[in-house]
């Protein structure tokens, strides 16, 4: 009743308990921030990246403290082939590589959309049924100020007839 109440069908409580729990596991999985990454150098990998603050150096099996306040581990620290953090597999150089083409690919793909239907709007002639639709909304028109035009002159007549008609000069009678 609760869930109906906030706008959540059962469906999303239970994939959103899904998460909640995924991510209470995931976060008592990994080690606790008072343990230095230098404990677990010449251990395995795994052991040292459950700690997300650290980086494990594959060239000489080293746990090392990720250098924050730099985006890339200096190459002194170790290089981009051998640094690993997050996961095992994948090392920053294949990292960079992937994520610039991507990046790359999702950039073109979007200013290739844009262009697209930019150019389609634009290059947009009128077929048959707008230029019918054009040309009778224009008869429309014209029937109307004929039809306004025909009525003036109806209650012109009929202002001449009882003497209500409004003169250009009205001092002119005088």
């Amino acid at each position: 009743m609760a869930s109906t109440l906030l706008g959540l069908t059962p469906r999303w409580v239970m994939l959103l308990g899904a998460v909640l729990l995924w991510l209470l596991t995931g976060a008592s999985a990994q080690e606790p921030p008072g343990i230095g990454c230098s404990e677990y150098t010449n251990r395995s990998c795994e052991e040292c990246l459950r700690n997300v603050s650290c980086l494990w150096c594959n060239e000489n099996k080293a746990c090392l403290d990720y250098p924050v306040r730099k985006i890339l581990p200096p190459a002194s620290l170790c290089k981009l082939s051998s640094a690993r953090w997050g996961v095992c597999w994948v090392n920053f150089e294949a990292l960079i590589i992937t994520m610039s083409v991507l990046g790359g690919s999702v950039l073109l793909g979007i200013t290739v959309c844009c262009c697209y239907c930019c150019r389609r709007k634009k290059s947009r002639k009128p077929d048959k049924s707008d230029e019918r639709a054009m040309r009778e909304q224009e008869e429309r028109r014209v029937r109307q100020e004929e039809r306004r035009a025909e009525m003036k002159s109806r209650h012109d007549e009929i202002r001449k007839k009882y003497g209500l008609f409004k003169e250009q000069n009205p001092y002119e009678k005088f």
